[in-house]
C-alpha cells in the first residue's frame, strides 16, 4: 500500500476525509474560494488560482506583482532549446534540451495611494476573498484596504482566459474609495519577466532552487530577443525572438478607462518593459475601473512583425464585442463544457467540490491547446520544463475521449503531426517504424535519462490505445483512416523491429531492455505492461488495416504507397502478437512485472518514514533498483488498460501482490490503485486512494504543486469515478459497465459521449439509469451497452437497469510486510528490508 501522506492520512494511519482548512477554503460546489491571503504558501495558491485555456496560462500571482513565489505566463509549446551536456556521451542519446520559456508578464497593474504602494503581503486589509469560478471560468478579487494614513479602499479584480477566443485574455482593476480623498496611480504594464531581473523576488522561491528532478532547470543565457515594440494612445504591442530555438512570439494589450475622474496619462516603452499609467484624484465614494484586453500570439517561425498584426487583429475584433461579450462567451463555452463533463456527487459537497476543480483543471489544459500537446503541468507551471509525456494518452486523452472527442481528435492529430520526428527517432536507435519521444515539447527526445526515458518504450503503445478507443467510442472512420493508421503503422513496425523471437517448441517473441511505467524499475526485459501494450498495439494495427482493404482497396492501396506497406505485414503482426511472451508466475499464482523483477529483495514500505519520500531524492537509482518497489502502478495499470485480458482471479492476486510495494511516489499511481481496487472489491482501500488522488493538489500532497498542476492525475480522477466507482470499460468496441458504488455513496452521475450519443449515467446502489441527451453535437440517438454481460438497448427515453449488489466487498486492508516468507519458484524465501537496515553482525 502506497506509503502514509500526512496531509491525507490522520496520524493513526486513518485517512481524511477533507485535508483542506475550511475557514480559509470553505467549502462551494461550483468555486474554488479562499478568504483568507497568506505568504506561507504563495507557491501553491498561485498554480491553484490559475487561469487558462490549454494555450495561454496565467499564475494565480497578485496584479501588483509581489509577493509571488514565482511569476508565471506561460504559452502552450512556446520554447527555448540547449545543448544536453552529457558526462559521458555516447551514440542515439538526446541532444538537445527543450524548456517552456516564461512568457512576457502583461498581469501587471500596480496601484499607488499617495504613492503608498499595495502590497497583500503588508497590507491592512480587513476582508478578502479571492474565487475561481468553474462556471463563469473567472478569476475574482475583492479586498478591502486601510491604507497607513487611515483612507480605505475596495479594491476588486477580475481575470480570465478566453476558452472561445484562445488568443485572448481580460483583466479587470477596480479602485472604490470607501473613506477619504486619495491620490490614485495605475502602472499597467507588459514585463519581460524570463530575462529581466524581478527586485521583488522572495528568497529563495525560485523554481529552480534545490534538487528536484521534476522542476525546470534554469537558463544560461538570454533567451528573449527584442524586436518589436509598438505604442498607441491605448495599445501596447511587442514582440521578441528566442535566441536558440528561433520560436517567436508577440503581445499586444489594450486600456479601456472608465471613470469621472480627471487622468493624466504616460507611456513608457521599452525592448523588455512598456507602461502605461493613469494618475487620478479619487475622492470618497468615486470609482475607477479598468480593463485590459491581452493577447499572445506565438510561432516555430512567423516573423515578429506578422505576430504583432495578428496581436492587432485579434483586439481591433475583440474588444469592440466589450467586456460582457467576453464574458458570455466565456459562460457559454463552459455551460457545454459542464453538459458533457460534469460529475454529481450527492450527499458529498467536499469531494464534489474537489472533482469539479479537477475536470476544470482539465479544460484550462486542453480545452484550446487545438494544435499543440498537452503539457504535463498544463500552462499553469514550468514543472517537467513544459513536456509532453505519455501522461496525455493515458490519463487525459479517455476523459476527453468520452466527453469532447474533438478535443480527442486535436491530442491526437497533436501526436501524428510528431511523426516523421518519431520515424527518426526510431532509426536513432536502429528500428524501423516511428517512436515517440519520451519527454519533449517540438517533437525530438529531451529525456537525458535514457533509462527512465528513452526506454520506455512503452509510449508507443499508449498513443495507440488511445487511439483504439478513440476509434471505438466515435468511429471516426475519417481519423482512422489518415492520422489513427498512420500511427497505428508506425508503432506496430517499432515492436516486430525492437522484439526478438525465441524458439522452441512454443516459439515466443520476447521485448528486453524496455522500462515499464514504474521507474523505479529499469531497462528489464518482458516488462509485463509493455508486453501486453504492445500485444494489443499490434493487433488492432494488423485489424485495421485488413479492414481497410477489404472496405476499401483504393484507400488501401493509397496507404500501402504512402508507408511502403507490404502485404505481408499486417499478417506479421498478428502472428507476432499472438506469440507476445506474457510473463506468469504460477507458484505465486501473479504476472511477474518483468523476467527478473521477483528475484530481488522486497523494499520494506512500512520502516521508510514518509520523509524519506518521494525514494527518488533521497537514494540513489541503483539502489532502489535493486529492489522489489515501485514508483507507481505497472502491473496494476496493464489490469485496468486491457481489463479484457486477465481474469477477475488474477486481476486480485496481481493486486494484492503489488499495491503493499507501490510507494505512490508518482501522482499517476493512486488514480489506478483505486480503479482496479474497486474492481476486485478492496472498497475501502479504492475509496482511500481517490481520496488521495482527489487532493494531490488542493492539499499539495506531494509538496510540488508549486510547479503546476498534476494534469494526468485530474485526468485520473475522472477515470476513477467513471471506470472505478462506475465501473466503465471500452472493451472490444462494447462499452461496459459493472458498478463498484462506495458504500456510503448513495449515488454517482456522470457523462459519457459513445457514437455521438451523449448518455447521463446514474449509478445507485440498486440499479444504474441511463438516459440520452441532446447537445449541439451530440444525437441522443438511442444506443446499446452492456452491463454486467447483458446486452442494454437504451432508447429515447432510457432505461434502469437493477444491481445486484456493487460486486465483492473485501474489508481488508493490504500492508507492506506481506511477502515476508514468500516461495519463489527457485524454491528461496523473500526477505522484506530497507537499504537502511544494518547488516548483521
Amino acid at each position: 500500500m502506497t506509503a502514509p501522506n500526512p496531509v491525507t492520512t490522520a496520524a493513526d494511519g486513518t485517512p481524511r476525509t477533507d485535508p483542506l482548512d475550511r475557514t480559509r477554503f470553505p467549502v462551494d460546489p461550483w468555486r474554488l474560494v479562499e478568504t483568507r491571503h497568506s505568504s506561507d504558501d504563495l507557491g501553491l495558491t498561485e498554480t491553484l488560482f490559475s487561469v487558462a485555456n490549454g494555450y495561454l496560462g496565467l499564475r494565480g500571482n497578485p496584479e501588483e506583482g509581489r509577493d509571488a513565489h514565482v511569476h508565471g505566463t506561460f504559452v502552450n509549446g512556446f520554447h527555448e532549446t540547449w545543448r544536453i551536456k552529457h558526462a559521458e556521451d555516447a551514440y542515439g542519446f538526446a541532444k538537445v534540451g527543450q524548456t517552456i520559456v516564461t512568457a512576457p508578464d502583461a498581469k501587471l497593474m500596480k496601484l499607488y495611494v499617495d504613492d503608498e504602494p499595495f502590497i497583500l503581503a503588508t497590507a491592512d486589509v480587513e476582508s478578502y476573498e479571492r474565487s475561481l469560478d468553474l462556471r463563469a471560468g473567472v478569476l475574482t478579487r475583492d479586498v478591502v484596504w486601510r491604507t497607513t494614513a487611515g483612507k480605505r479602499l475596495r479594491v476588486r479584480s477580475q481575470r480570465m482566459v478566453s476558452f472561445a477566443e484562445r488568443h485572448l485574455g481580460l483583466l479587470s482593476l477596480e479602485v472604490e474609495m470607501l473613506d477619504g480623498d486619495a491620490a490614485v496611480t495605475v502602472s499597467s504594464q507588459i514585463l519581460n519577466r524570463q530575462d529581466g531581473t524581478d527586485e521583488y523576488a522572495v528568497d529563495g522561491e525560485a523554481m529552480g532552487a534545490g534538487f528536484d528532478p521534476r522542476k525546470a532547470g534554469a537558463f544560461g543565457h538570454r533567451v528573449l530577443l527584442p524586436e518589436a515594440q509598438e505604442s498607441t494612445e491605448h495599445r501596447l504591442a511587442m514582440g521578441w525572438r528566442t535566441a536558440h530555438s528561433g520560436m517567436t512570439l508577440a503581445v499586444a494589450v489594450e486600456h479601456h478607462l472608465t471613470t469621472e475622474c480627471e487622468v493624466r496619462t504616460s507611456q513608457v516603452v521599452e525592448p523588455d518593459q512598456a507602461k502605461q499609467v493613469y494618475a487620478f484624484r479619487l475622492a470618497q465614494g468615486q470609482t475607477v475601473r479598468l480593463d485590459k484586453w491581452l493577447t499572445y500570439h506565438s510561432s516555430t517561425g512567423v516573423p515578429v512583425p506578422e505576430l504583432v498584426d495578428r496581436c492587432h487583429r485579434t483586439l481591433d475584433r475583440l474588444v469592440p464585442e466589450g467586456v460582457e461579450g467576453a464574458l458570455t462567451a466565456q459562460e457559454g463555452w463552459l455551460a457545454d463544457f459542464w453538459a458533457n463533463a460534469d460529475v454529481e456527487l450527492p450527499g458529498q459537497p467536499e469531494m464534489q467540490q474537489a472533482v469539479r476543480f479537477a475536470l476544470f483543471s482539465l479544460a484550462q489544459a486542453a480545452g484550446r491547446a487545438d494544435r499543440e500537446g498537452v503539457p504535463a503541468k498544463g500552462v499553469t507551471g514550468s514543472g517537467y520544463e513544459g513536456h509532453y509525456f505519455w501522461d496525455t494518452e493515458a490519463y487525459v486523452v479517455p476523459f476527453l475521449t468520452f466527453t469532447m472527442p474533438h478535443l480527442a481528435r486535436n491530442a491526437l492529430q497533436f501526436r501524428a503531426r510528431m511523426l516523421p520526428k518519431a520515424r527518426e527517432r526510431a532509426r536513432d536507435l536502429a528500428l524501423t517504424g516511428a517512436l515517440f519521444p519520451w519527454r519533449t515539447i517540438n517533437g525530438e527526445e529531451a529525456s537525458a535519462f535514457y533509462a527512465a526515458g528513452t526506454a520506455q518504450y512503452h509510449i508507443d503503445a499508449d498513443v495507440a490505445h488511445a487511439v483504439a478507443t478513440y476509434l471505438d467510442a466515435t468511429g471516426d472512420r475519417d481519423f482512422g483512416r489518415r492520422g489513427g493508421l498512420e500511427i497505428l503503422v508506425g508503432t506496430a513496425r517499432m515492436w516486430t523491429d525492437l522484439g526478438f523471437w525465441q524458439q522452441g517448441p512454443e516459439p515466443r517473441f520476447h521485448i528486453h531492455s524496455v522500462t515499464g511505467p514504474d521507474e523505479y524499475t529499469t531497462v528489464v526485459n518482458n516488462n509485463l505492461f509493455t508486453n501486453v501494450m504492445a500485444r494489443a498495439n499490434l493487433e488492432r494495427a494488423a485489424r485495421e488495416v485488413t479492414q481497410l482493404a477489404q472496405d476499401d482497396p483504393s484507400a488501401y492501396a493509397e496507404l500501402a504507397q504512402r508507408f511502403d506497406l507490404l502485404a505481408e505485414e499486417p499478417e506479421t503482426w498478428a502472428r507476432v502478437a499472438e506469440a507476445v511472451h506474457i510473463p506468469y508466475d504460477e507458484t505465486l499464482g501473479i504476472h511477474p512485472q518483468d523476467d527478473h523483477f521477483l528475484d530481488r529483495e522486497v523494499w520494506d514500505l512500512s520502516a521508510t518514514p514518509p520523509e524519506r519520500h518521494p525514494l527518488l531524492l533521497h537514494y540513489h537509482p541503483l539502489v532502489i533498483y535493486r529492489y522489489q518497489v515501485l514508483k507507481q502502478a505497472d502491473v496494476v495499470l496493464a489490469l485496468f488498460l486491457q481489463s479484457d485480458r486477465f481474469t477477475p482471479e488474477q486481476k486480485r492476486r496481481d493486486f494484492e501482490y503489488y499495491d503493499p510495494i507501490t510507494t505512490g511516489d508518482s501522482t499517476l499511481s493512486a488514480v489506478v490503485q483505486s480503479i482496479v481496487a474497486a474492481e476486485v472489491g478492496y472498497h475501502h482501500m479504492a475509496l482511500d486512494y481517490f481520496r488521495r488522488a482527489l487532493y494531490v493538489d488542493l492539499a499539495d500532497a506531494h509538496s510540488n504543486t508549486v510547479d503546476g498542476m498534476h494534469i494526468a492525475n485530474s485526468g485520473g480522477v475522472w477515470s476513477a469515478v467513471v471506470c472505478g466507482f462506475g465501473g466503465m470499460r471500452a472493451v472490444g468496441g462494447r462499452l461496459t459497465f459493472d458498478p463498484r458504488l462506495p458504500v456510503d455513496w448513495p449515488e454517482v452521475t456522470f457523462r459519457v459521449r459513445w457514437h455521438g450519443t451523449r448518455l447521463r449515467v446514474r449509478v445507485a446502489q440498486e440499479a444504474m439509469e441511463f438516459t440520452p441527451e441532446q447537445g449541439p453535437a451530440t444525437s441522443g440517438s438511442p444506443c446499446v451497452v452492456h452491463v454486467r454481460g447483458e446486452e442494454v438497448r437504451i432508447g429515447p427515453e432510457g432505461v434502469t437497469v437493477p444491481l445486484d449488489g456493487q460486486g465483492p466487498r473485501i474489508d481488508e486492508v493490504l500492508r507492506p510486510g506481506r511477502h515476508e516468507g514468500l516461495l519463489r519458484r527457485d524454491g528461496s524465501l523473500m526477505t522484506v528490508s530497507t537499504p537502511d537496515d544494518m547488516p548483521p553482525a
